[in-house]
């Protein structure tokens, strides 16, 4: 069970950054498109599609982690500053992701091509912020199977 716990740990570790690049890709590529005034084709949409399957990817490992951790009665973030954090961790990844979602469905949905950039550049900008913000800067930054 160490190594399963261990393992989701560094999966949901290393998918952190993933999950920060393709943000940050979605946002840059929004805000370019948007303002060269270019068409949003399979590339800009991709951009968009991808940072939400990362963070989609993010919640279901942290659900896992929470889950294993609930199952074995370990407290999760011992090391806290504030006793409510694992609670605003869950509930910021969670909104991420809606906000992620909306980013991928306004965006589709939209009828312009101007639309469509604003609304993958807000709602992607909204969901990295609120990513930054559950983020426990405090851990290592990278960790490999060390608990």
């Amino acid at each position: 069970m160490a190594f399963l716990y261990a393992a989701l740990l560094t999966i949901h570790n290393l998918n952190r950054w993933v999950v920060l690049l393709t943000g940050v890709w979605a946002l840059v590529a929004s805000l370019r498109g948007r303002s060269a005034g270019r068409p949003f084709g399979p590339a800009a949409r991709r951009t968009v599609v991808a940072f939400m399957g990362s963070l989609h990817l993010q919640v279901v490992l942290g659900l896992m982690l929470f889950a294993f951790l609930g199952m074995q009665n370990v407290p999760v973030f011992a090391g806290a500053p504030r006793a409510s954090f694992q609670w605003e961790h869950l509930g910021l990844g969670l909104l991420a992701a809606v906000f992620a979602t909306l980013a991928s469905s306004q965006s589709r949905k939209a009828t312009t091509d101007t639309a469509r950039f604003q609304a993958a550049a807000l709602w992607s900008g909204l969901a990295l912020l609120t990513v930054l913000l559950a983020i426990p800067w405090w851990r290592p930054l990278l960790r490999f199977f060390g608990v």
